[in-house]
Protein backbone atom coordinates (compact mmCIF):
# COMPACT_ATOMS: atom_id res chain seq x y z
CA UNK A 1 0.00 0.00 0.00
CA UNK A 2 1.18 3.50 -0.84
CA UNK A 3 -0.28 6.39 1.15
CA UNK A 4 0.08 10.03 0.06
CA UNK A 5 -1.33 12.78 2.31
CA UNK A 6 -2.47 15.56 0.00
CA UNK A 7 -3.85 18.52 1.94
CA UNK A 8 -4.39 19.47 5.57
CA UNK A 9 -3.88 22.20 8.15
CA UNK A 10 -0.18 21.39 8.51
CA UNK A 11 0.05 22.00 4.75
CA UNK A 12 -1.80 25.32 5.00
CA UNK A 13 -5.49 24.57 4.30
CA UNK A 14 -8.50 22.94 5.93
CA UNK A 15 -8.60 19.37 4.64
CA UNK A 16 -7.81 15.74 5.40
CA UNK A 17 -7.47 14.54 1.80
CA UNK A 18 -5.42 11.39 1.17
CA UNK A 19 -4.53 9.36 -1.93
CA UNK A 20 -3.99 5.61 -1.55
CA UNK A 21 -2.74 2.99 -4.01
CA UNK A 22 -3.66 -0.53 -2.87
CA UNK A 23 -4.40 -3.82 -4.60
CA UNK A 24 -4.14 -2.17 -8.00
CA UNK A 25 -6.79 0.42 -7.09
CA UNK A 26 -6.29 4.15 -6.76
CA UNK A 27 -8.43 5.67 -4.01
CA UNK A 28 -8.96 9.35 -3.20
CA UNK A 29 -10.33 9.98 0.29
CA UNK A 30 -12.26 13.16 1.18
CA UNK A 31 -11.52 15.32 -1.89
CA UNK A 32 -12.08 18.79 -0.44
CA UNK A 33 -9.96 21.79 0.49
CA UNK A 34 -11.18 24.98 2.16
CA UNK A 35 -10.19 27.96 4.29
CA UNK A 36 -11.80 29.25 7.45
CA UNK A 37 -13.68 32.35 6.23
CA UNK A 38 -13.10 34.09 9.58
CA UNK A 39 -10.40 33.41 12.16
CA UNK A 40 -9.55 35.93 14.88
CA UNK A 41 -12.16 38.05 13.07
CA UNK A 42 -9.94 38.15 9.97
CA UNK A 43 -10.39 36.80 6.44
CA UNK A 44 -7.71 34.52 4.99
CA UNK A 45 -4.33 36.09 4.35
CA UNK A 46 -2.97 36.22 0.80
CA UNK A 47 -0.62 33.30 1.38
CA UNK A 48 -3.57 31.18 2.57
CA UNK A 49 -5.50 31.90 -0.63
CA UNK A 50 -2.44 31.14 -2.75
CA UNK A 51 -1.97 27.88 -0.87
CA UNK A 52 -5.64 27.00 -1.35
CA UNK A 53 -5.32 27.35 -5.13
CA UNK A 54 -2.14 25.28 -5.14
CA UNK A 55 -3.76 22.53 -3.08
CA UNK A 56 -6.81 22.50 -5.35
CA UNK A 57 -4.55 21.94 -8.37
CA UNK A 58 -2.79 19.15 -6.48
CA UNK A 59 -6.10 17.52 -5.54
CA UNK A 60 -7.32 17.81 -9.11
CA UNK A 61 -4.19 16.06 -10.39
CA UNK A 62 -4.62 13.12 -8.04
CA UNK A 63 -8.35 12.94 -8.81
CA UNK A 64 -7.47 12.33 -12.46
CA UNK A 65 -5.52 9.24 -11.38
CA UNK A 66 -8.17 7.89 -8.98
CA UNK A 67 -10.79 5.30 -9.91
CA UNK A 68 -12.51 5.29 -6.48
CA UNK A 69 -13.44 8.32 -4.35
CA UNK A 70 -14.72 8.15 -0.78
CA UNK A 71 -16.52 10.94 1.10
CA UNK A 72 -16.85 10.82 4.89
CA UNK A 73 -19.34 13.71 5.19
CA UNK A 74 -20.48 16.87 3.44
CA UNK A 75 -18.44 19.69 4.93
CA UNK A 76 -16.59 21.62 2.24
CA UNK A 77 -13.14 20.67 3.50
CA UNK A 78 -14.06 17.00 2.87
CA UNK A 79 -15.84 17.11 -0.48
CA UNK A 80 -15.82 19.45 -3.44
CA UNK A 81 -19.29 20.88 -4.16
CA UNK A 82 -20.67 21.82 -7.58
CA UNK A 83 -20.90 25.58 -7.24
CA UNK A 84 -18.73 28.64 -7.25
CA UNK A 85 -17.68 30.10 -3.92
CA UNK A 86 -15.03 32.32 -2.40
CA UNK A 87 -12.89 30.16 -0.12
CA UNK A 88 -14.60 26.89 0.71
CA UNK A 89 -16.03 25.72 -2.60
CA UNK A 90 -15.27 25.47 -6.29
CA UNK A 91 -16.61 25.75 -9.81
CA UNK A 92 -18.89 23.17 -11.39
CA UNK A 93 -16.25 22.38 -14.02
CA UNK A 94 -13.64 21.68 -11.33
CA UNK A 95 -16.00 19.41 -9.40
CA UNK A 96 -17.00 17.54 -12.56
CA UNK A 97 -13.37 16.77 -13.30
CA UNK A 98 -12.95 15.27 -9.83
CA UNK A 99 -16.02 13.02 -9.87
CA UNK A 100 -16.66 12.22 -13.53
CA UNK A 101 -16.33 8.51 -14.32
CA UNK A 102 -15.45 7.57 -10.72
CA UNK A 103 -16.89 5.01 -8.35
CA UNK A 104 -18.15 7.09 -5.40
CA UNK A 105 -18.45 5.44 -1.97
CA UNK A 106 -20.06 8.09 0.19
CA UNK A 107 -21.72 8.90 3.48
CA UNK A 108 -25.47 8.27 3.24
CA UNK A 109 -27.06 11.58 2.15
CA UNK A 110 -30.31 11.13 4.08
CA UNK A 111 -29.66 8.92 7.12
CA UNK A 112 -27.79 9.99 10.29
CA UNK A 113 -27.23 13.47 8.92
CA UNK A 114 -28.02 16.96 10.15
CA UNK A 115 -30.04 19.54 8.23
CA UNK A 116 -27.20 21.56 6.69
CA UNK A 117 -25.32 18.50 5.49
CA UNK A 118 -28.53 16.96 4.12
CA UNK A 119 -28.98 20.05 1.92
CA UNK A 120 -25.37 19.86 0.74
CA UNK A 121 -25.68 16.11 0.11
CA UNK A 122 -28.84 16.68 -1.97
CA UNK A 123 -27.02 19.22 -4.14
CA UNK A 124 -24.05 16.90 -4.45
CA UNK A 125 -26.16 13.90 -5.49
CA UNK A 126 -28.13 15.95 -8.03
CA UNK A 127 -24.91 16.85 -9.84
CA UNK A 128 -22.81 13.73 -9.23
CA UNK A 129 -25.32 11.06 -10.29
CA UNK A 130 -25.25 11.95 -14.02
CA UNK A 131 -21.44 11.87 -14.26
CA UNK A 132 -20.20 9.23 -11.78
CA UNK A 133 -19.64 5.63 -12.90
CA UNK A 134 -21.46 4.43 -9.80
CA UNK A 135 -22.52 5.79 -6.40
CA UNK A 136 -22.85 3.59 -3.31
CA UNK A 137 -23.91 4.68 0.17
CA UNK A 138 -21.12 3.32 2.34
CA UNK A 139 -22.27 3.55 5.98
CA UNK A 140 -21.47 0.27 7.75
CA UNK A 141 -20.69 -1.57 4.49
CA UNK A 142 -17.71 -3.38 2.98
CA UNK A 143 -16.67 -3.37 -0.68
CA UNK A 144 -14.42 -6.00 -2.27
CA UNK A 145 -12.51 -4.28 -5.05
CA UNK A 146 -10.45 -7.32 -6.01
CA UNK A 147 -7.29 -7.54 -3.95
CA UNK A 148 -8.32 -4.74 -1.62
CA UNK A 149 -11.26 -4.31 0.76
CA UNK A 150 -12.81 -1.01 1.76
CA UNK A 151 -14.75 -1.28 5.00
CA UNK A 152 -16.72 1.67 6.32
CA UNK A 153 -17.79 2.29 9.89
CA UNK A 154 -21.39 2.95 10.82
CA UNK A 155 -22.13 6.65 11.08
CA UNK A 156 -20.41 8.09 14.18
CA UNK A 157 -20.67 11.59 15.68
CA UNK A 158 -18.73 14.47 14.19
CA UNK A 159 -16.89 15.02 17.47
CA UNK A 160 -18.58 14.42 20.81
CA UNK A 161 -21.76 12.39 21.29
CA UNK A 162 -24.76 14.56 20.46
CA UNK A 163 -22.73 16.86 18.21
CA UNK A 164 -24.83 19.36 16.28
CA UNK A 165 -22.38 18.96 13.39
CA UNK A 166 -23.87 15.59 12.45
CA UNK A 167 -22.17 12.32 11.60
CA UNK A 168 -19.23 10.96 9.61
CA UNK A 169 -18.08 7.57 8.36
CA UNK A 170 -14.56 6.21 8.76
CA UNK A 171 -12.98 3.97 6.13
CA UNK A 172 -10.48 1.11 6.45
CA UNK A 173 -8.48 0.11 3.38
CA UNK A 174 -7.09 -3.42 3.71
CA UNK A 175 -4.73 -5.12 1.28
CA UNK A 176 -2.99 -7.07 4.05
CA UNK A 177 -1.85 -3.73 5.50
CA UNK A 178 -4.63 -1.86 7.27
CA UNK A 179 -5.08 1.89 6.93
CA UNK A 180 -7.93 3.68 8.73
CA UNK A 181 -8.90 7.21 7.73
CA UNK A 182 -10.96 8.49 10.66
CA UNK A 183 -12.26 11.79 9.45
CA UNK A 184 -13.56 14.37 11.94
CA UNK A 185 -14.18 11.99 14.82
CA UNK A 186 -12.00 14.51 16.71
CA UNK A 187 -11.05 11.60 19.06
CA UNK A 188 -14.04 12.55 21.22
CA UNK A 189 -16.58 9.71 20.99
CA UNK A 190 -16.42 6.13 22.24
CA UNK A 191 -18.14 4.55 19.24
CA UNK A 192 -15.38 5.74 16.91
CA UNK A 193 -12.56 4.78 19.28
CA UNK A 194 -13.99 1.29 19.80
CA UNK A 195 -14.37 0.72 16.04
CA UNK A 196 -10.75 1.72 15.43
CA UNK A 197 -9.46 -0.55 18.21
CA UNK A 198 -11.57 -3.45 16.94
CA UNK A 199 -10.20 -3.10 13.39
CA UNK A 200 -6.59 -2.89 14.67
CA UNK A 201 -5.03 -0.71 11.96
CA UNK A 202 -1.35 -0.54 11.05
CA UNK A 203 -1.72 3.16 10.17
CA UNK A 204 -4.31 5.59 11.53
CA UNK A 205 -4.93 8.96 9.88
CA UNK A 206 -7.20 11.14 11.98
CA UNK A 207 -7.98 14.64 13.17
CA UNK A 208 -7.61 15.84 16.73
CA UNK A 209 -10.08 17.81 18.85
CA UNK A 210 -10.96 21.42 17.91
CA UNK A 211 -9.13 22.96 20.86
CA UNK A 212 -8.70 26.22 18.92
CA UNK A 213 -12.36 26.95 19.75
CA UNK A 214 -11.47 27.57 23.40
CA UNK A 215 -14.36 27.20 25.85
CA UNK A 216 -16.59 25.78 23.12
CA UNK A 217 -14.24 22.77 22.99
CA UNK A 218 -13.67 22.56 26.74
CA UNK A 219 -12.58 19.08 27.80
CA UNK A 220 -11.51 18.09 24.29
CA UNK A 221 -7.80 18.32 25.05
CA UNK A 222 -7.86 15.77 27.88
CA UNK A 223 -10.41 13.48 26.19
CA UNK A 224 -8.51 13.50 22.92
CA UNK A 225 -5.22 12.58 24.58
CA UNK A 226 -6.88 9.84 26.64
CA UNK A 227 -8.64 8.28 23.65
CA UNK A 228 -5.67 8.45 21.30
CA UNK A 229 -3.38 6.95 23.93
CA UNK A 230 -5.85 4.08 24.25
CA UNK A 231 -5.70 3.52 20.49
CA UNK A 232 -1.90 3.62 20.55
CA UNK A 233 -1.69 1.07 23.37
CA UNK A 234 -4.33 -1.28 21.95
CA UNK A 235 -3.27 -1.26 18.30
CA UNK A 236 0.38 -0.17 18.08
CA UNK A 237 -0.61 1.74 14.94
CA UNK A 238 1.51 4.46 13.40
CA UNK A 239 -0.40 7.70 13.94
CA UNK A 240 -0.81 10.59 11.52
CA UNK A 241 -2.64 13.38 13.35
CA UNK A 242 -3.73 16.63 11.73
CA UNK A 243 -6.79 18.76 10.90
CA UNK A 244 -8.64 20.60 13.74
CA UNK A 245 -5.86 20.26 16.34
CA UNK A 246 -3.38 22.01 14.02
CA UNK A 247 -5.56 25.14 14.04
CA UNK A 248 -4.34 25.54 17.65
CA UNK A 249 -0.83 26.98 18.02
CA UNK A 250 -0.40 24.70 21.04
CA UNK A 251 -0.62 21.49 19.03
CA UNK A 252 3.01 20.48 19.79
CA UNK A 253 1.99 20.40 23.48
CA UNK A 254 -0.92 18.09 22.61
CA UNK A 255 1.45 15.82 20.73
CA UNK A 256 3.73 15.83 23.77
CA UNK A 257 0.97 14.33 25.91
CA UNK A 258 0.77 11.20 23.75
CA UNK A 259 2.52 7.90 24.36
CA UNK A 260 3.70 7.84 20.75
CA UNK A 261 4.63 11.01 18.89
CA UNK A 262 2.43 11.27 15.79
CA UNK A 263 3.30 12.82 12.47
CA UNK A 264 1.35 15.61 10.81
CA UNK A 265 0.70 15.35 7.08
CA UNK A 266 3.70 17.62 6.58
CA UNK A 267 5.84 15.47 8.86
CA UNK A 268 4.77 12.31 7.02
CA UNK A 269 5.85 13.96 3.77
CA UNK A 270 9.08 15.15 5.42
CA UNK A 271 8.38 18.82 4.85
CA UNK A 272 7.92 21.73 7.25
CA UNK A 273 4.63 22.23 9.11
CA UNK A 274 2.94 25.41 7.84
CA UNK A 275 -0.17 25.90 10.03
CA UNK A 276 -1.19 29.09 8.27
CA UNK A 277 -4.63 29.52 9.81
CA UNK A 278 -3.29 29.35 13.36
CA UNK A 279 -0.97 32.26 12.52
CA UNK A 280 -3.44 34.36 10.53
CA UNK A 281 -2.95 37.41 12.76
CA UNK A 282 0.79 37.32 12.15
CA UNK A 283 0.33 36.75 8.41
CA UNK A 284 -1.87 39.85 8.13
CA UNK A 285 0.68 41.90 10.05
CA UNK A 286 3.41 40.78 7.65
CA UNK A 287 1.22 41.80 4.73
CA UNK A 288 0.95 45.25 6.32
CA UNK A 289 4.75 45.51 6.45
CA UNK A 290 5.38 44.59 10.10
CA UNK A 291 8.31 42.37 11.00
CA UNK A 292 6.76 39.32 12.62
CA UNK A 293 8.50 36.06 13.43
CA UNK A 294 6.84 32.83 12.32
CA UNK A 295 7.79 29.25 13.23
CA UNK A 296 7.82 28.32 9.53
CA UNK A 297 9.04 29.77 6.26
CA UNK A 298 6.87 31.46 3.62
Amino acid sequence: MRTIPLASESLGVRSLAVFVEAGGRKILIDPGVALGPKRYGLPPAKVEIETLHRMRRKLQGYARRADVITISHYHYDHHTPFFEGLYESSSEEYAEEIYSGKVLLIKHPRENINFSQRKRAWAFMKNAEPIAEKIEFADGRSFDLGGVTLEFSPAVPHGSDGSKLGFVVMVMIDDGFRLIHASDIQLLNRKAVEWIVEKNPDLLITGGPPTYLGKRAEGGWETGIKNLNEIIRETGAEIVLDHHIIRDKRYPEFFGGLEETPKTFAGYLKVEDRPLEAYRRELHKREEGEEVELPFSL
